[in-house]
């Protein structure tokens, strides 16, 4: 039959009744052609009715009615039987038939319709035309809808992994030869090229969002697996490479290395852009996301040394070609394959999605036995430039394109395809894609197929080898934000996959060989003695290596990522050699470093290897020796060292067992460097840095805190020294923490006054307070210090340090001292007339009540001082209030009489210090009326009223205050209202 058409019953649920559903389904040469349901559903995949109908046809074709197509049954019926079927026919369905049947009528009832024109009549029951074109059905509307769908969620809601599942499914039907495979994806294409986000990225020169990028890269990889098809028609690639090349020519076609026209500003060097740059952007062709799939279109099948390897795993040379050099075979006679390694490999991965499984995997093996080939005579050519090589110190040898982060993916093809051979499919297991809990797969040995003797490899084998050369192939770094992304991201990947691999003898094998290899690579592997300047970073890989390798062989996995350790662009001197590419003409730019946009994340990985090997080689001196001087030599980045400081200590002092001291003392050389190298510049995390190494070293015990309060000048600031180091060595936490003896207590203790007076001398300013609180169980020490603060009073101190450490002398009971400090603050001092809530008021008020407490002769000496630094009136008056309260000399200093009596403001010392206030006073009053608004007339009245108090307190007061309002009323006799209101409150 050519169509088939039923009824589906959908079982009542909870909350829907059951439903009944019409389906016809046209098939034609074993494919469904079209379908047709009652449930309405929209979507690119069948509906379950139309699956449940088809199922049902194929396990019970037998419960299947089988009919003659309807026209022929027609042709059976006489003239009334025929009317009676359409009477019939219409009545049953007259809703839905009658326009179209009265229609019908009309028009075959007309001599000249269309209709009559046409010999018989359509019968979809009947099969097509063995020419007509037959594919599976494609409902292309509902896939262009679904696209523009996903597309304008922006990678929202999980639509980035439907897209994927789209592309999932094209390589499914690619994989079935299914012709709708290249049809779905010319849809997918066309609505992304639709995609009004493009343009919008394209005018504002901003980069595509990184989801989207990775969705675009997967579309372009998988217009070359579709031009790439072996078994495609010349007329449909050539209609294939018109799409893409008028999809590439449209402006909005994102570029292949991932932005629009320039990559962002040169951030090292924005000013002098370098003119090999610029010309060199122009230079270069413009290729998109698709240029790979045009060039695609230019490689046939039809090569017969390619046509025998795929064909056959028994192809091998004759022996007797065996002892020339041939470019088509190695000397073991095995074939070789000797194309571009990415376009070679998008051969196989196009082999692998079309349904060709074993074809893929013979290209891969000649594409490995190729790339070993490559590798010895790599070696060879390294032991002959050895000696200059290393003399020189760098390389401009580099591979300009690297395999991984390549938009083909390589490494990653042939991976997949030699592991694909060797997975073990557990029994009923069906792959969900979407499962994120999927279970990680199990891989078995399996024999590589071989015409020559019988090697013993296994596909497996092959899978790691080819990985590790592809991850250890030292190339220069790509251009722009995009590529260098996508190289960290896809070596994630490889080494994701790397990890599944569970390491038996043999691949331990592998492993070493392929490891020993790369170290004694030179300039071509990125493992070998010397690199590039530019050269990708190993440490992401070296870290796999040093992992996988450390229980099989460990002297080799500390060589290898210690090698690893380096990141020469970050080293200060550019490399002598010419590199011939003008592409990357680094060393004439300006600029110290070329653009590297990962550079924070490559240095966080240098960081993380340095941190695995230091965790391993905990409790080793030998191995954290060679580790710590690697991380001194190679990593430039104070925070970063701090964080390896952090980790050893944490490694090294679990909380459930004893501290290890060799990972210990590891971690306090560490936190010495960051002390070093972020004293003299500013780093807003130095004061965690500071407080953490004091923790460190008194882990490390009471040597290491007496050697850094000895060397503390080479490690901290005077003012860290005092305040954070010495004072947390000196606090009690520590003693406890410690449980030192007396002579370590006492030890300790000298060493921090030590420090203390030192940096005292260094930096008065900041360090004496602290220095004088560190001495003070050590009168010698503490004498000094006073010292110390004294000379350095008069010219390097300011009032509000002198204040502080005064009544900190005061609070040790040094009155005298903080007498002396007081007075000596004063004279740094001037309070203007109209400072009257200014901070030092409250010291100027404590200095005169100290001195005021220890007798005359020291309020005498402190007065002059004050109406010297003082102008303001309400605070002298103030004071002079206080000072006339009570007696001086309260504070009963032994040895000092005290005769009880109240001090006249008539005599000196008071007389000085009321004369000042009230000339304080007068010129204040003249300066607020100099500008004085009525709305502060109210508030000046009082000012006036508290004039007076002051006047009052000498004898001859009240004249002199009359004569001062006499003279006011004169001088601003203009100010009518307010000398109204002096009026009526003074007279």
């Amino acid at each position: 039959g050519f169509h088939l058409s039923g009824t589906v019953t959908e079982p009542a649920t909870a909350t829907e009744p059951e439903m009944t559903y019409k389906v016809a389904i046209s098939f034609d040469r074993c494919k469904i052609t079209s379908v047709t349901c009652g449930c309405g559903n929209k979507d690119i995949f069948y509906c379950a009715h139309v699956v449940a109908l088809s199922l049902y046809r194929i396990r019970k074709p037998d419960q299947v009615k089988l009919r003659l197509p309807i026209s022929e049954t027609l042709f059976q019926m006489n003239r009334d039987q025929l009317q009676k079927f359409v009477q019939y026919l219409i009545t049953a369905h007259h809703t839905e038939v009658l326009p179209t049947a009265q229609k019908l009528a009309d028009e075959i009832l007309s001599s000249n319709s269309e209709i009559n024109q046409v010999h018989g009549a359509p019968d979809p029951t009947a099969g097509a035309s063995i020419d007509d074109e037959n594919c599976w059905h494609l409902d292309e509307e509902q896939v262009r809808e679904q696209v523009k769908l996903f597309l304008s969620q922006g990678g929202y809601y999980g639509s980035g992994k439907q897209l994927n599942s789209m592309f999932a499914k094209v390589r499914e039907m690619l994989r079935m030869r299914d012709s709708n495979g290249a049809r779905m994806l010319t849809l997918i294409t066309e609505q992304f090229m639709a995609d009004p986000r493009l343009s919008l990225w394209r005018q504002q020169g901003a980069g595509i969002t990184e989801k989207c990028r990775q969705l675009w890269d997967e579309l372009g990889a998988l217009w070359v697996c579709v031009v790439l098809n072996p078994h495609c028609k010349l007329e449909e690639k050539s209609c294939w490479l018109r799409q893409l090349r008028k999809w590439g020519e449209m402006d909005v076609c994102p570029l292949e290395d991932g932005n629009y026209g320039n990559e962002l500003p040169n951030i090292t060097n924005a000013l002098t852009q370098s003119s090999g740059h610029s010309q060199d952007s122009l230079a270069r062709p413009r290729r998109t996301v698709f240029t790979r799939a045009i060039e695609g279109c230019d490689l046939h099948w039809q090569d017969s040394h390619l046509q025998r390897i795929i064909s056959s795993d028994f192809y091998v040379s004759p022996s007797y070609q065996r002892e020339g050099e041939s470019l088509l075979f190695n000397s073991q006679g095995q074939p070789l394959w000797l194309e571009h390694v990415p376009t070679a490999c998008a051969r196989v991965d196009a082999l692998r999605s079309h349904g060709y499984p074993r074809e893929a995997l013979r290209l891969t093996v000649a594409i490995i036995n190729t790339l070993r080939l490559q590798q010895q005579r790599q070696l060879e050519i390294y032991k002959h430039q050895k000696k200059e090589l290393l003399q020189r110190g760098a390389t401009t040898i580099t591979n300009l394109e690297g395999w991984v982060g390549h938009p083909l993916n390589p490494i990653g093809c042939l991976f997949l395809t030699l592991t694909e051979a060797c997975r073990l499919e557990e029994e009923n297991c069906l792959e969900i894609s979407d499962a994120g809990d999927s279970k990680p797969p199990v891989y078995q040995h399996v024999p590589v197929a071989t015409g020559s003797q019988d090697s013993g490899e296994s596909y497996l084998s092959l899978a790691l080898e080819v990985a590790l050369m592809g991850m250890g192939q030292q190339r220069v770094m790509p251009e722009g934000l995009y590529a260098q992304d996508k190289v960290c991201r896809n070596e994630e990947q490889i080494i994701a996959r790397l990890q599944d691999l569970e390491l038996d003898p043999v691949l331990v094998q592998t492993l070493r060989k392929q490891c020993i290899l790369l170290l004694e690579g030179g300039p071509f592997s990125g493992l070998g003695e010397v690199i590039h300047r530019e050269s990708v970073p190993m440490h992401t890989f070296a870290k796999y290596l040093f992992s996988a390798l450390l229980p099989h062989d460990a002297d080799l996995a500390y060589k290898l990522a210690l090698r690893a350790m380096r990141l020469p662009v970050l080293e200060t001197t550019a490399p002598s050699g010419d590199v011939t590419h003008p592409h990357h003409l680094v060393s004439v730019v300006p600029s110290r470093y070329p653009r590297w946009f990962t550079l924070g994340h490559l240095e966080s990985q240098q960081c993380e290897l340095a941190s695995t090997m230091l965790t391993a080689a905990k409790g080793d001196m030998l191995r954290l020796r060679t580790v710590l001087e690697a991380i001194q030599k190679n990593i430039h980045s104070s925070s970063l060292i701090f964080k390896l400081a952090q980790d050893a200590f944490k490694i090294a002092t679990p909380a459930d067992s004893n501290s290890d001291t060799t990972l210990l003392n590891v971690a306090l050389e560490l936190g010495l460097q960051v002390m070093r190298m972020t004293l003299s510049t500013l780093n807003w995390r130095r004061r965690e840095m500071v407080r953490w190494l004091v923790t460190c070293a008194t882990e490390v015990g009471v040597r290491a805190l007496v050697s850094i309060l000895q060397s503390w000048y080479s490690l901290f600031t005077p003012t860290e020294a005092t305040s954070i180091v010495a004072a947390t060595v000196m606090s009690h936490n520590t003693i406890l923490r410690l449980s030192l003896d007396y002579p370590q207590r006492e030890e300790l203790a000298s060493c921090a006054r030590t420090l203390a007076l030192q940096c005292a001398m260094k930096d008065p300013q900041n360090c004496a307070l602290s220095a004088l609180t560190l001495c003070e169980k050590d009168h010698i020490a503490f004498e000094t210090a006073y010292q110390i603060v004294i000379d350095a009073a008069s010219t390097g101190m300011t009032y509000t340090q002198l204040f502080t450490i005064a009544r900190y002398m005061e609070h040790r009971g040094y009155p005298l001292r903080a007498f002396k400090l007081a007075s000596l603050a004063m004279t740094h001092l001037n309070l203007a007339y109209n400072q009257d809530t200014h901070p030092a008021i409250n010291d100027v008020l404590w200095a005169c009540a100290l001195s005021h407490s220890l007798g005359k002769n020291e309020l005498a000496a402190i007065i002059p001082l004050v109406v010297k630094s003082v102008h303001c009136a309400t605070v002298l008056s103030d004071i002079l209030r206080r000072c006339t309260m009570t007696a001086p000399g309260l504070a009963g200093i032994p040895g000092r009489r005290n005769s009880g009596k109240l001090m006249s403001t008539d005599k000196a010392p008071l007389r000085q210090l009321l004369d000042a206030t009230i000339s304080a006073y007068i010129n204040t009053t003249h300066s607020r009326l100099t500008h004085i608004s009525p709305r502060h007339y109210g508030e000046f009245i009082e000012f006036l009223s508290k004039a007076r108090e002051t006047f009052l307190l000498a004898q001859d007061g009240h004249i002199q205050f009359a004569q001062f309002i006499d003279n006011l009323k004169q001088i601003y006799k203009g100010k009518k209202k307010l000398m109204l209101l002096v009026r009526e409150r003074f007279g």
